[in-house]
């Protein structure tokens, strides 16, 4: 048994509950006579105060945000916060790469995902990637977690956290439905109903809301199509004034022929950037999922709330291309199929008698007990967060050769079964004394590792605990400005398969990331209509993990120091109510600026089980990292700024500028890949992976106008100026999405 066992007993006794979201915290059930609107839920909306509740940058953007921009993916919403870089894969947003502050946003391995406060990520211990994502449509706001306030969270804690808050259930009866329509065959219909009944059986009220959106259309490259299905329920009983039951259920169906990877330079260049050979590629993908919170009330200061979650999560992924463009796997039937993809020249992948099929399974779930008391123990008035959480993970996998272009079997290269087993626990105490706020919080995890090669018999496991502390200041000296200062230990835990070993079962020489993560920065509200928020952040990392392209499979998983340090700013004006006028002119920018994105020593690379270090990596290190080199996937600027005007009838009219700086692909900081050093004529240099990619801007316009007060018209263009432009190099070149021009209707009911 994992030596980590041993210290439930510890967790137990000295940690209550895990925190849902921050939003909830002041949860409290005074008796009322409609219990319906007793007990509190979360309030999605946009508000200085609401920030100002948390201790660090946290942002809110809300439905209404969501609903005016026509948000057409995740990517497109987070990106209106500040320090928030998302990077396009497929278009669509259906495979999401997100960070924060600097770090690679590739598969999001980074980022802790949460619904209503509990983890949605299918492995967030063992296999954080994101392969999946709800559509971002069926969410009514969106709560973005940086700074010391990550410590109620976890298991990545290094730089943020993204909490998406399903709807409300409606108090009387209600919904909506949706349509859009737009050119490369994009349809989305999307259809909500729900109510709350009082007086049920003896229970204060029972009700719920259902949701149902089908979304389709082609993705970002030739012969790649996506459709969606995606099915939300949310039930809520209220027994009396103190009790609340909140039940979930999610199905989500994904369904994408052509999901591919990248483009050589050559191809890019000769065959453009919606060039997609892998016609026989097939990407689906299942998630279940289902979660139950109950909230119990002892009085109007102390709250227990205790959540019970599960998913199952589905992905088959059948390409002919494995990684990376110029691999050789296809060469013994298609002798010319190297040789055309490095030179651009199409080819015919029916010719190629190669599939590979990546499939796996996971199942997720966990029970989490919180506690909120409101106190005065210490003489000073207090709100004290405590939380336990006990979470469980396994994982099937399987990787599948096949030996025709569309073959869905053949001979079994791995099948491994992976676990992860995790106790965490946190306390912290807020104290509010006039003017000034002083939280110091504690985080424990507790992370056990077991896998087995079912090919071999060879089994392993590992273990690992680390105590995380936090501590954060706010100071109010006038009443529209709050000064905030926070500082925590940043921890994300190792993969499974980095973790344990494949073929030895031996445990492998690398730790969790762990960080010293910094931040002070100041409110304000200066005029009515006015808002702005300037964070400086340093984050310092004892150990960070990569993977030697950052990009995956065959290269090596390594580990270095680095650092990163910049200004984040947020700022909107809405001079209608400056005014106080019908007509309401506004503008609003997210900027981070980034000067330092700094390796601060060679990364070292984890030796194989044998103890030999990988083949790409004879000297023991990553090739080209170094100390001063910056990091890959850091622009040094991001910004969307926002121009608009609205009026109280209902009308609104902007236009949205995204801009991302140039940025390095590789720790050499090639400018091209034909600087390589193996040679400007070398499978490296030409196979797309290595270069810098160039800054670049997508302008988007947005207008809406409510027709009447049940119908609402809408139409966006995205990408209004048709821009082409590399978005990621990591298994080859991937673009942005092309224009796209969409319109559609809302009518509520």
């Amino acid at each position: 048994m994992p030596k980590h066992y041993g210290l439930l007993p510890f967790l137990l006794a000295g940690f209550m509950a895990h925190s849902v979201a921050a939003a909830e915290a002041e949860t409290h059930f005074p008796p009322t006579e409609n219990a319906a609107d007793t007990l509190s839920s979360v309030e999605v909306e946009e508000s200085f105060e609401k920030a100002a509740t948390f201790s660090g940058s946290t942002a809110v953007i809300s439905k209404d945000t969501l609903e005016r921009d026509q948000v057409f993916t995740v990517n497109e919403a987070l990106r209106k916060a500040p320090g928030v870089y998302v990077r396009d894969e497929e278009g669509f947003g259906l495979r999401p790469n997100i960070a924060f502050r600097g770090q690679n946003p590739f598969r999001s391995t980074k980022v802790l995902f949460l619904e209503d406060g509990i983890p949605f990520n299918f492995a967030p211990y063992g296999d954080n990637d994101i392969y999946y994502h709800p559509p971002i449509e069926r969410y009514d706001g969106i709560e973005i977690y940086k700074g010391a306030d990550l410590t109620q969270f976890g298991p990545q804690t290094i730089n943020g956290a993204v909490n998406y808050l399903t709807p409300k259930v409606p108090n009387t009866p209600g919904g909506f439905v949706s349509f859009t329509g737009g050119n490369r065959d994009y349809l989305n219909g999307h259809a909500r109903y729900g109510s709350m009944v009082n007086n049920v059986r003896g229970l204060d009220a029972v009700g719920g809301v259902i949701d149902y959106i089908h979304k389709e259309g082609m993705a970002n490259r030739d012969n790649t199509f996506a459709v969606v299905d995606d099915v939300n329920l949310k039930s809520i009983v209220d027994f009396d004034a103190r009790n609340r039951l909140t039940l979930r259920g999610d199905f989500y169906h994904q369904d994408e022929p052509g999901a591919a990877f990248g483009l050589t330079d050559a191809e890019y260049r000769k065959l453009g950037a919606r060039y997609n050979p892998d016609k026989n590629a097939s990407f689906t993908n299942d998630r279940w999922s289902t979660s139950a919170t109950y909230e119990h009330s002892f009085n109007s200061d102390v709250t227990l709330e205790t959540s019970f979650y599960w998913s199952a999560y589905e992905r088959n992924w059948w390409r002919q291309q494995n990684e990376f463009p110029t691999e050789s796997q296809c060469s013994a039937s298609y002798p010319a199929y190297v040789a055309s993809r490095q030179n651009g020249i199409p080819i015919d992948m029916d010719l190629c008698n190669y599939t590979v099929g990546r499939k796996r399974n996971y199942q997720t779930w966990g029970v989490a007990p919180t506690l909120h008391a409101k106190h005065d123990l210490f003489g000073i008035e207090s709100r004290l967060d405590a939380g336990f959480r006990g979470h469980f993970e396994s994982q099937d996998r399987e990787m599948i050769r096949g030996n025709t272009p569309n073959a869905r079997a053949g001979q079994l290269l791995e099948k491994n079964e992976r676990f992860a087993d995790a106790y965490s626990g946190f306390v912290q105490n807020k104290f509010i004394w006039g003017d000034w706020t002083v939280t110091p919080g504690v985080r424990v995890e507790s992370v056990g590792y077991r896998r087995s090669n079912l090919l071999n018999g060879a089994q392993g496991q590992h273990s690992l605990t680390e105590i995380l502390p936090s501590f954060a200041l706010t100071y109010s000296p006038v009443d529209r400005a709050d000064l905030f200062f926070g500082i925590h230990r940043g921890f994300a835990p190792p993969r499974v398969e980095d973790a344990v070993y494949n073929d030895t079962g031996g445990s492998a020489e690398i730790g969790a990331e762990i960080s010293w993560n910094t931040e002070f920065g100041i409110r304000a509200r200066p005029l009515r209509g006015v808002k702005a928020e300037l964070t400086y952040f340093h984050n310092d990392f004892e150990a960070l993990t990569v993977l030697g392209t950052v990009g995956g499979g065959t290269v090596p998983v390594a580990q270095g120091k680095a650092l990163y340090e910049g200004i984040e700013l947020m700022a909107r004006a809405d001079f209608g109510d400056v005014f106080d006028s019908a007509h309401n002119p506004y503008a609003q920018i997210a900027y981070m600026w980034l000067p330092t994105a700094e390796t601060n020593e060679a990364f070292r690379c984890v030796p194989l089980s044998s103890g030999v270090l990988p083949a790409s990596c004879p000297d023991g290190y990553v090739r080209g990292s170094a100390a001063g080199k910056r990091a890959p996937y850091a622009p040094e600027s991001l910004l969307t700024a926002t121009l608009g005007y609205s009026h109280v009838n209902g009308f609104d009219a902007h236009l949205e500028a995204a801009f991302v700086s140039e940025q390095y692909a590789d720790f050499l900081n090639l400018d091209s890949g034909a600087d390589h050093p193996d040679g400007p004529t070398s499978n490296a240099a030409l196979g797309g992976s290595y270069g810098k990619i160039n800054d670049y801007v997508v302008v988007n316009f947005a207008s809406s106008y409510k027709v009447q007060k049940d119908l609402t018209l809408f139409v966006a263009m995205k990408n209004l100026l048709d821009n082409t432009y590399i978005t990621d190099r990591v298994r080859g070149i991937q673009s942005g999405m092309p224009r796209l021009v969409q319109a559609g209707f809302k009518y509520e009911f």
